[in-house]
């Protein structure tokens, strides 16, 4: 069995939770610790809670390699997650003048009014995340990196993450659709997968332009299972007496 690093990621927000704001980095980051050889295991979407930060960080980071968290980390009374990512580590939450002169050189230290300057407020023995973007930082803590919720800002953060993190091997994935239910070809997508140490297959029906069938993703860190078990699954389907396509289905 190969040995796989994983990460968990935390959502903080009403706004999400809402329905106000409509997330857009959990696509981005799983994408981006895919790239490492890193599995996104578990995804978290919380309120502006703080008991609820402190409670999901300490579930998380013992159980995942790394854990990220994106939102609550502006100028704001509701960006509660920096003094709440403190209490969870038990550490006490200080102006950091590191930060303070990244927002100063940037707004210009006439302009740090009381409200920026919390954004300078990080746990003790923290280390800032570089935020190219608006100056205001991040920071790591441990394996837990505090990131903003804004996307351009957030990816920008992962630019100085990238570093700081060691991957495992990179998934290896590969695609087939065909055009018929997928009810139809569980018991063949479970001896598939089930041959092979580690491999998973996901399949994930569709409907378009009028054509309804699934598309089955399959997904190892062994590229060789992954080219096994695609011929393996593809005699199967053509034994069933149907078709299979490579790709996603382009309709």
């Amino acid at each position: 069995m190969v040995n796989k690093i994983k990460a968990a990621l935390i959502i903080i927000g009403d706004e999400i939770l809402s329905g106000r704001t409509h997330d857009a980095n959990l696509n981005y980051i799983a994408l981006w610790l895919g790239d490492l050889g890193i599995v996104l295991d578990e995804v978290r979407v919380i309120p502006d809670d703080g008991v609820r930060i402190q409670n999901a960080v300490n579930e998380c980071r013992p159980s995942f390699d790394y854990v990220f968290t994106t939102g609550g980390i502006g100028p704001t009374h509701d960006d509660i997650t920096a003094k709440n990512v403190a209490k969870a580590f038990d550490v006490p939450f200080l102006l950091n003048e590191e930060a303070k002169q990244l927002l100063e050189d940037n707004m210009g230290k006439g302009n740090l009014t009381e409200a920026r300057l919390r954004m300078a407020m990080i746990p003790e023995g923290a280390s800032l995340i570089k935020n190219p973007v608006s100056a205001a930082p991040g920071f790591q803590i441990g394996n837990v990196f505090v990131m903003a919720g804004i996307p351009i800002v957030m990816q920008s953060m992962l630019l100085d993450i990238e570093d700081r993190i060691s991957g495992g091997a990179k998934i290896i994935t590969k695609t087939i659709h065909v055009f018929e239910g997928e009810s139809y070809f569980a018991d063949i997508l479970s001896e598939v997968e089930e041959h092979f140490e580690n491999l998973t297959i996901g399949s994930y029906p569709f409907y378009k332009a009028g054509s309804y069938g699934a598309t089955f993703v399959l997904r190892s860190v062994i590229l060789t299972e992954v080219d096994d078990a695609l011929v393996m699954l593809g005699e199967k389907i053509i034994n069933r007496g149907s078709e299979f396509f490579a790709g996603e289905a382009v309709l």
